[in-house]
């Protein structure tokens, strides 16, 4: 795991402001509250009341107390001052009780929850939901980085569960939308309270009543803390440091050759890196063939990247002495703050790297992959280079990634591992690689987004330019370490991170597999700007395969939708024998498909596309089954018919292949043949259908992101990646 030990408890010198002096704050940034005052004892009850009307609301007065209604310090509906008196005598009790706030009673209307958390990592977040008592139970918010735009409030409003409640239903007539959208506005957009206050930590207003005539804070929790400072390395400039280095040092090889930095020169040499290798050791004269230097300033030349493999403890002292020799060390090391380590150890690293005039990545990482640069930290991994780009916090699951990716048809560009990313991360890497002119595609395996207000503002200033996909560990449903209102408990990095992903246009995924889908299918699919992928029609031989599949693209939010009736009356002008349906799905028995050489499937195949125009065309097919017929060349017929309608034009559908088998070994070699087919055609493989599934879904949502990119550039089409296969 990367990053240091609970990053989300940063802010422990907390204040809690009275309700009064919340609602004092809330007022003066335009949110309406109800009138009110404080009072100490019955004696200025009367005075001080004269001027409000009743009934009226009494609540206790207390810092240390945030939720009053759960210890009985709140009593509504008062109709007279007796009654006001008599709720003083009951609540006097109430803990660090200093005094009573009494208010108007505001109109009944929709009960609303409006709240903000200062996420350690992205800053400040808005919150709205249903409110309430039950509000933590319900759990229907929605989360906004700020600053949020008019567009961002609109789409939080949209995807709340209950959203058709500030519409009016069942007779409700409709809230004022206008003057919740500008109370949220005041609250977290560009100038609004949150972007001025960096010291407000959490804030909740709940209830928020929303009536169709205006709206009304009822309740407020309002608390501060002095700003967290983190430190803000400055981007990476040149990423050929990384990915193509003219010459590099290798720090922790063995006199015995069995060190790790002993294979990683192994693995340089046999992937053909054809730069300057200069071994650092303090006693040799020649390791692995090559001779030996005591330390970076022996270096005979800068080089441009150095790879430390040695023990944490010694890593200080050497980048403190590179003075300028090196531009980039990968420091393989682990100790330093991850796990049960002194994260004083980090700071003593990042001291000694400026020192030295180094940039680090890592420490606690794996290594750089760079098919074009001859790069590599992996033994045996695939030659070719393409165009996906991988910065990944974590070594083990890089290896899965290289290895996974490329044989599902992934080409890298570039994989970089970060570790605990104490100088060199994600957010100082997004820049360079969304700049790159062979990254057409980049991901991101996050742990611990330090620095993660950088990443959210370059990915947001540059929504849609490429294609972007995240994959975070460690994201869970739990609030933040030591919140203490209802936001602070809701707002955890699950929402945190869904929030970065809608508002940046990039696509988060949950797991490996569905990660490399997507970048598959970003790597082989042209992204269509005004045209979001969602009507799919599904061939194959399938039987309940198709039907069940049908299910598994409406939860993706696709649709499978019965074809037009021109599409059918031409397919079913082919006379197709009895047991093939020419709904959508188009099922056919594998027998059939291999009618006329094979040739039948690609008939059924063009008469889809001549009919019809849908955003995907998806073939499934039983590999077993289709071997009892490998007289007929189905798939070649298939593949023919489909790159004769679906070109990169940026027009036509996404064509996408799945070939179903049961992992048999004869099989899965037939398998691979079809699948290397299908990708030096052009044409995305998947496993199963709901891996085809959490592809297009992702295709979808990076086609959106597109879209935003393009209405941002101004008139004519926004450049994108070009058509990538897997050549």
């Amino acid at each position: 795991m990367a990053g240091g030990r609970d990053a989300m408890a940063r802010y422990d010198d907390r204040s809690t402001m009275s309700e009064p002096e919340a609602k004092a704050v809330l007022a003066e940034n335009g949110v309406p509250v109800p009138r009110g005052v404080v009072v100490h004892d019955d004696r200025e009850l009367e005075t001080m009341t004269a001027r409000l009307e009743f009934p009226l609301a009494l609540k206790v007065v207390s810092r240390t107390v945030l939720h009053k209604s759960d210890v009985g310090g709140v009593r509504l509906g008062l109709p007279d001052l007796r009654a006001v008196r008599e709720a003083m005598k009951t609540t006097q009790s109430v803990p660090g009780r200093e005094g009573w706030l009494i208010e108007e009673m505001a109109p009944p209307g929709l009960e609303l929850m409006v709240g903000a958390v200062r996420h350690p990592r992205f800053g400040p977040m808005l919150m709205v939901g249903l409110g309430g008592v039950l509000v933590e139970l319900l759990n229907d918010v929605s989360v906004r980085i700020c600053p949020v735009t008019r567009s961002d409030v609109e789409s939080m409003l949209a995807e709340l569960r209950t959203s058709a409640l500030l519409d009016g239903v069942r007779g409700r007539p409709a809230i004022d939308r206008p003057e919740l959208v500008r109370l949220l506005l005041n609250l977290g957009g560009e100038g609004g309270l949150l972007m001025r206050r960096p010291d407000l930590v959490e804030l909740d207003v709940n209830p928020l009543i929303v009536r169709p005539d205006g709206l009304c804070a009822v309740d407020a929790v309002l608390i501060t803390a002095p700003p967290a400072k983190e430190r803000t390395p400055a981007p990476l400039a040149q990423l050929e440091r990384l990915l193509e280095p003219r010459a590099i040092a290798v720090v922790g090889a063995s006199t015995g050759g069995t060190a790790q930095a002993n294979q990683y020169v192994r693995n340089l040499t046999a992937y053909g890196y054809e730069g300057r290798i200069y071994p650092i050791h303090p006693s040799a004269e020649v390791l692995d063939g090559l001779p030996t230097f005591p330390s970076f300033a022996a270096l005979p030349e800068p080089v441009d990247y150095a790879y430390v493999a040695i023990a944490a403890e010694r890593c200080p002292a050497l980048l403190a002495q590179a003075q300028g020799k090196v531009a980039v060390a990968q420091v393989m090391s682990g100790g330093f703050g991850e796990g049960e380590t002194d994260p004083a150890h980090e700071a003593a690293l990042v001291q000694a790297a400026a020192q030295g005039g180094v940039r680090i990545a890592g420490p606690n990482c794996m290594g750089t992959h760079s098919p074009k640069g001859k790069v590599t930290y992996m033994s045996g991994v695939d030659p070719r280079s393409g165009h996906v780009s991988v910065v990944a916090q974590s070594g083990g699951l890089s290896t899965d990634i290289l290895r996974r990716g490329a044989q599902r048809g992934i080409r890298f560009r570039g994989l970089v591992t970060v570790g605990n990313a104490a100088d060199l991360g994600p957010a100082e890497l997004v820049d360079a690689f969304l700049d790159d002119d062979e990254t057409h595609v980049l991901g991101f395996y996050i742990e611990d987004a330090r620095r993660g207000r950088r990443l959210f503002e370059s990915l947001r200033a540059r929504v849609g330019e490429k294609p972007v996909v995240l994959l975070v560990g460690g994201r869970t449903e739990a609030g933040m370490a030591a919140a203490q209102s209802h936001t602070g408990a809701l707002a955890g990095d699950s929402r945190a991170w869904q929030a970065l992903a809608t508002q940046t246009g990039c696509v988060l995924t949950d797991s490996l597999d569905e990660f490399l889908h997507v970048l598959l299918a970003a790597q082989m699919l042209e992204r269509r700007f005004g045209r979001v992928t969602r009507d799919v029609v599904l061939f194959g031989n399938g039987g309940g395969t198709s039907v069940l599949a049908t299910d598994t693209f409406a939860r993706a939010g696709l649709v499978v939708a019965p074809l037009p009736a021109p599409a059918k009356a031409a397919l079913d002008a082919l006379g197709l024998p009895v047991g093939a349906s020419v709904a959508n799905p188009i099922d056919v028995p594998a027998n059939v498909l291999a009618r006329e050489d094979g040739r039948i499937a690609r008939r059924v195949a063009s008469k889809v596309f001549e009919s019809t125009a849908p955003d995907a065309f998806v073939v499934h097919m039983n590999v077993p089954v289709l071997l009892g017929y490998s007289h007929a060349d189905i798939l070649g017929n298939l593949m023919s018919a489909i790159l004769g309608h679906c070109g990169a034009d940026g027009a036509s559908p996404h064509a996408v292949l799945v070939l179903r088998a049961d992992g048999e070994p004869e099989i899965e070699v037939v398998k691979r043949e079809m699948r290397a087919r299908a990708l030096d055609a052009g044409i995305p493989v998947y496993d199963e259908l709901g891996d085809a599934a959490q592809a297009l879904r992702g295709l979808s949502q990076l086609e959106a992101a597109g879209a935003r990119a393009e209405v941002r550039a101004g008139a004519g089409r926004f450049p994108g990646p070009p058509r990538d296969g897997a050549q």
